[in-house]
């Protein structure tokens, strides 16, 4: 299993979906998406879109 974890700093839903649809599109399966919280803030300063796939190159 290859795991590929993308790091957005600018967090909208449009970067969201772009960031989803441009890896799978490559063959990777989202996972699931981290949100990391600022406590002056309601809204996340980062987020991590976590992507799996079968491994390419098996020994």
């Amino acid at each position: 299993m290859e795991y590929k974890v993308v790091e957005l700093t600018t967090v909208t839903d449009i970067d969201i979906e772009n960031v989803i649809n441009e890896w799978t599109a490559q063959g990777w399966e989202f996972e699931y998406v981290q949100f990391a919280m600022r406590e002056a803030s309601k809204r996340p300063s980062m987020a991590f879109v976590f992507f799996t796939r079968e491994e390419s190159n098996k020994h």
